[in-house]
């Protein structure tokens, strides 16, 4: 994780972004051509490990590793953050397994998907996003916390917040000073 803190931010973008597009630029001649958009099904999963492993992986890197620049009266409680972490990613892995199997029937057979399915990843889907918007909370708090050495409120990292939230461009920004905090 030491490796997210010390990349430049271009190469944390390349991961998770970069990388991603130029898979599927390369599948669009396979879609069109072939006539199977089967493919991006296949594909789609790759594609979203190294974009959630990049972020998820950086956003552990900042939340636990930054935990080490903390003074011990600042330190955070760290263990929802692991868990709801985790939820996100267990979510993720299961719905693609599920994605798949029914998208084929979908395509395959020319049916509707069942729509119990639908309601029942409904719940699962929402708790998945409100565990993100709270690592979202906790590594943007995290952050600003190492770096001004106080106890912060969230007016006081709120812009951090969103540079995390909006995160193709916020890793722009804000990876320069994680690599600065590393340094010292």
């Amino acid at each position: 994780m030491e490796r997210f803190l010390k990349a430049k931010h271009w190469q944390i973008f390349m991961v998770t972004i970069g990388l991603p597009i130029i898979l599927e630029i390369i599948l669009i001649p396979f879609i069109i051509i072939g006539n199977n958009p089967m493919v991006i099904l296949k594909i789609m999963p790759i594609m979203m490990i190294f974009f959630l492993g990049g972020l998820f992986g950086w956003f552990w890197a900042i939340a636990i590793n930054l935990q080490e620049k903390l003074p011990e009266d600042l330190k955070l409680k760290a263990n929802r953050f692991k868990t709801f972490l985790l939820i996100p990613t267990i979510y993720f892995v299961i719905f693609f397994v599920f994605l798949d199997s029914i998208m084929s029937g979908v395509i395959e057979n020319g049916t509707e998907p069942d729509p119990a399915i639908i309601a029942g990843v409904v719940p699962f889907h929402l708790f998945a996003i409100f565990c993100i918007f709270y690592c979202l909370y906790f590594v943007s708090k995290t952050f600003k916390t190492v770096e001004l050495q106080r106890k912060v409120t969230f007016s006081d990292f709120a812009g951090e917040f969103f540079m995390i939230w909006f995160f193709p461009v916020g890793i722009w920004i804000l990876q320069p000073k994680i690599n600065k905090m590393v340094e010292n």
